[in-house]
């Protein structure tokens, strides 16, 4: 009997490493499937810690998250679709699905293979959106997992890749800056952007490379739970997010944002005369 006991003991230890070592929350805890999963574009890997989208010319697919957050450092590991994904789009964001909604977008943008993957970033608030800024990858993102995080708290919403921070869009409210303060809900996608996603458009999906396959992992959220009407709880200093060394970019962090914004991003909206012939406010703030 002592025996048995031993080695069941043993058995739940090993459960544990295992659960650990294949990399925190399995999808089912905190997402679902919101679209594609009918048309067999979903397929769960690795015990439910790897979920693999897929799109073909007759649907892509996504999920979300159970939950909407009032704040958070918000991430996803995710290795984009290779070869050649012109007009593919893979999508990791937070949006709050109202009708004057807030959103904060990563869109990776296909091309032909052999050519850099473009991703682009982009804020809205209050319906507001049209601030994009893209940049140029400076590694291979189909060749293995890379991580992509958004802190989104009452002083700035970050954009990082892997631990470089890549976009700040800090909270200027107090000059008329509207600022996204509604409860979001994380949401990834892999949907054609035929029209413009590569090359303006001009450049279109080669569906005989079909399917198109982007994986993710790493579905633990560090946010806070938006539910009841009261919003204001989750800027509180007890998560750790809103803490003072999450308000702004310390010394190196800034150093290398400037350094990789420099040499990677090839579009700012604040920097287009076209568009904006004086630049929006925030322009002066955030850069």
């Amino acid at each position: 009997m002592e025996f048995s006991l031993l080695g069941f003991i043993a058995f739940l230890l090993q459960a544990v490493v295992t659960v650990v070592m294949a990399g925190g929350a399995g999808f089912d805890v905190n997402y679902y499937i919101t679209w594609g999963n009918d048309h067999d574009h979903v397929l769960s890997l690795n015990q439910g810690r790897e979920i693999q989208l897929s799109m073909d010319n007759s649907s892509g697919a996504g999920f979300g998250s159970k939950l909407s957050y009032g704040s958070g450092f918000f991430h996803l590991r995710i290795k984009l679709p290779d070869k050649d994904s012109a007009g593919v789009v893979t999508a990791f964001y937070l949006t709050s699905h109202t009708s004057n909604h807030d959103e904060l977008d990563f869109e990776f943008l296909g091309n032909r293979e052999g050519k850099p993957y473009t991703f682009q970033t982009n804020v809205f608030s209050n319906g507001l959106g049209n601030r994009e800024q893209r940049f140029l990858l400076w590694f291979d993102p189909t060749a293995d997992f890379h991580t992509y995080k958004i802190l989104w708290n009452q002083h700035q919403i970050v954009f990082y890749v892997d631990n470089t921070p890549i976009r700040v869009f800090k909270n200027n409210t107090n000059i008329g800056v509207s600022y996204p303060s509604q409860p979001m809900q994380i949401e990834a996608s892999l949907w054609d952007g035929d029209s413009w996603a590569t090359d303006g458009g001009q450049t279109k999906t080669n569906w005989s490379h079909a399917p198109f396959k982007a994986h993710f992992q790493g579905f633990d959220i560090d946010g806070c739970p938006f539910q009841d009407s009261n919003i204001q709880d989750c800027h509180s200093s007890k998560y750790w997010w809103n803490s003072k060394n999450y308000w702004k970019l310390d010394s190196t962090q800034q150093e290398t944002y400037e350094a990789v914004r420099k040499k990677y991003m090839n579009y700012d909206y604040c920097s287009d005369r076209n568009r904006y012939p004086v630049p929006p406010l925030e322009c002066a703030f955030n850069n």
